[in-house]
């Protein structure tokens, strides 16, 4: 009657109640970890440490079995979490702000978890922190890791549910249940109404990180960039040109024009908005595709010069594509562009005299040597600019990543002292003197060049890539195209940068000799990454419409689209309920004929619980039943020992099947009277 005593208490608890078990906390914790783990780099360097010395914390009291701290301590810790957020971020509200406030309140609920319910209050944070990744980055790696922190959080949900679980059947029961999601999450991949714009994104607030170009250019500015791998964007030539690309000569992705300059850095002025496109379009058009990457500005790239605008974008006076909104999220668009076209022949005269201003009392040996070459040569303004590239081949001028640093007045001390720079140098420098020279002139910025995959044929243009070249304005001719690096270092407008360096000097990662089969890996992974950005992540309401069409869907609307969903979505629930009911048809014959002993001595409240093993579930029978229900204990006892000589001991076919005629009999003939009641 003691044992009965002490086993009745047990069955009146709620189920959400129970105390965890150690095991259960086991797998809370190390879900944690794999939920934690990728979000980490994207939070401040303190919260990330904060947040791992709280998990180290719990992980200590989970290997000596000490207890959790008081709530007061928690509540301590909480506030000095959320001031430091608050001073970090400046408010509380936000895409950032609000995953950093996640990552702490997930990470101190691991310190109070005390019971069932509040593991399941664990899984849901795990969930929403593992959406939240998202929010930072998209790509295919921490979508892998995303879905190994799901898969671990699931499988401690199935661990809150049936304790004893081995660890095998509990990650393979979590897989079997995402896996049963997969349909739909794809219908709703494909169906439900896209939303235009970064989802990921809003609100967006920050946009620190970004590498690309910026609307201003002083010396080094483009040497740092051009030491990134990251990607700028890509390109997909179609028509004349899609089985051989153009040369690479041709390649320049035009960008920011910059035409202020202060003594040091160019900028870039205002531009005019050109109604329609103010050149005449001649030649053989190139026909391309661009996907480019979010750099939160304006500026859209394209070959040198541009036949078509963007939607939601303008064409500039100084003939640079612009986006009306920041380019915030990855953004595809088809273009078409003519190399070599004749532009600006009836230039205002407004812009030409903003491409001629100089700051007053700067650079005093260039501007005497602008001044002796137009003495000399008089109004030939080609000759003027045929002066200077010589002057540039001639002298001993180097080519590097790392120039010197130059004073106040940095273009006579490039042109005639250090002679050492990138390709902002030569342009700046030129462009200097064909303003000292009375030619209007301005520098361009943006990509020269670029890589072909050979996996898929698409152009890879990266940061490495970055370029600054010039524009002088002739009479008769409007604006001519001049790369004053191509006279110092042709093999990087012919090849590429690494090519272009000297010997010793540093070069990008990638395109380092010693490093050339990670280059043909990077090639397979910047494949696979492009057909994820394309179909995935650019999926947008524009290749949903497309995709739908060629499904037969010819005008799909959200109304079309909320009843497609809702018809396949039941059809998808027919299926499981229809697999499941023939899963339960081949139900093993030993476990139903145990499942019927279960459900037989459920009426009497001794239900076999979901982690029980035959013999556990016989001890606490026994241990219910009164003191003259010890031949029904004995005997129960017996069927127990039949099951699990007929489930786990080795026997033969002929074994196994008297075994099973006996358990079932036995089941059938056991017998409850009223005097057995617990």
């Amino acid at each position: 009657m003691r044992q009965a005593d002490s086993a009745q208490p047990d069955r009146h608890i709620k189920p959400l109640a129970r105390p965890l078990s150690a095991r259960q906390s086991l797998w809370l914790y190390g879900s944690a970890l794999a939920v934690f783990a990728p979000l980490a780099p994207y939070q401040p360097e303190w919260l990330s440490a904060l947040a791992s010395l709280v998990l180290l914390w719990r992980g200590v009291l989970l290997w000596r079995g000490l207890a959790l701290p008081s709530r007061w301590l928690l509540i301590l810790v909480m506030l000095a979490g959320m001031s430091g957020i608050l001073l970090h971020f400046h408010t509380l509200f936000g895409r950032n702000p609000g995953v950093a406030l996640l990552v702490l309140l997930f990470a101190l609920k691991l310190l109070e978890m005390r019971n069932v319910r509040d593991g399941f209050a664990a899984v849901l944070l795990g969930y929403f922190l593992s959406l939240s990744q998202f929010f930072f980055t998209q790509s295919i790696g921490y979508a892998v890791l995303t879905l190994a922190g799901v898969t671990a959080t699931t499988a401690a949900l199935v661990i809150l549910h049936h304790q004893r679980q081995p660890p095998a059947r509990a990650l393979r029961l979590a897989g079997v249940m995402l896996l049963q999601a997969v349909p739909f999450m794809l219908l709703l991949f494909v169906l439900f109404p896209r939303v235009q714009g970064p989802l990921w994104g809003l609100p967006i607030d920050a946009f620190s990180g970004q590498t690309g170009l910026s609307d201003s250019m002083a010396p080094g500015s483009i040497s740092q960039l051009s030491q990134s791998d990251a990607i700028a964007f890509r390109v997909k030539f179609s028509g004349e040109f899609a089985a051989k690309p153009p040369p690479q000569t041709s390649l320049y992705w035009r960008g920011p024009v910059l035409s202020q300059f202060d003594g040091r850095t160019w900028k870039i002025v205002q531009p005019y908005v050109s109604n329609g496109l103010p050149y005449t379009l001649s030649g053989t058009p190139v026909e391309y595709t661009v996907t480019l990457e979010p750099h939160y500005k304006h500026w859209l790239f394209a070959l040198e010069l541009p036949a078509t605008i963007p939607p939601d974008s303008i064409l500039a006076s100084d003939y640079e594509l612009l986006s009306k909104a920041p380019v915030r999220a990855r953004q595809r668009y088809e273009m078409r562009s003519y190399p070599g076209i004749v532009a600006g022949v009836d230039e205002a005269p407004a812009i030409l005299r903003a491409d001629l201003q100089l700051p007053p009392g700067y650079n005093p040996r260039a501007r005497a040597l602008a001044a002796a070459w137009r003495a000399e040569l008089g109004a030939d303004d080609v000759a003027i600019m045929r002066r200077m590239l010589d002057y540039y081949r001639r002298q001993v001028f180097i080519y590097t990543l790392s120039p010197p640093l130059l004073g106040e007045d940095s273009i006579d001390e490039f042109l005639f002292d250090s002679k050492r720079g990138f390709c902002e140098h030569f342009s700046a420098g030129f462009v200097f003197m064909m303003r000292a020279a009375g030619i209007p002139s301005r520098v361009v910025t943006g990509y020269q060049g670029g890589e072909i995959n050979p996996v898929d044929g698409t152009l890879i243009v990266r940061q490495s890539d970055a370029h600054a070249w010039a524009e002088i304005w002739l009479k008769g001719r409007g604006w001519l195209r001049v790369d004053p690096t191509a006279a110092i270092a042709p093999t990087r407008i012919e090849m590429n940068l690494a090519v272009a360096l000297p010997a010793g000097e540093v070069r990008p990662l990638m395109e380092r000799p010693a490093f050339k089969w990670l280059h043909q890996m990077r090639y397979r992974w910047d494949a696979l990454t492009n057909v994820w950005n394309q179909w995935v992540l650019g999926y947008n309401p524009q290749r949903q419409r497309e995709l739908l069409s060629r499904l037969g869907m010819r005008s799909p609307d959200w109304q079309q689209m909320t009843t497609m969903l809702t018809v396949m979505c039941g059809v998808l629930l027919l299926g499981f309920t229809a697999w499941t009911l023939r899963q339960r048809q081949r139900l093993d014959p030993a476990l139903a004929a145990w499942n019927r002993l279960s459900r037989k001595l459920a009426r009497h409240g001794l239900a076999r619980r979901p982690w029980e093993g035959p013999y556990d579930y016989a001890e606490r029978i026994a241990a219910a039943l009164p003191a003259d229900g010890s031949a029904l204990a004995a005997e129960v006892q017996e069927i127990a020992g039949i099951y699990a000589r007929l489930r786990y001991a080795e026997r033969t076919s002929a074994q196994a099947a008297q075994l099973l005629q006996e358990l079932k009999k036995r089941i059938a003939q056991l017998a409850w009277r009223d005097s057995h009641k617990p």
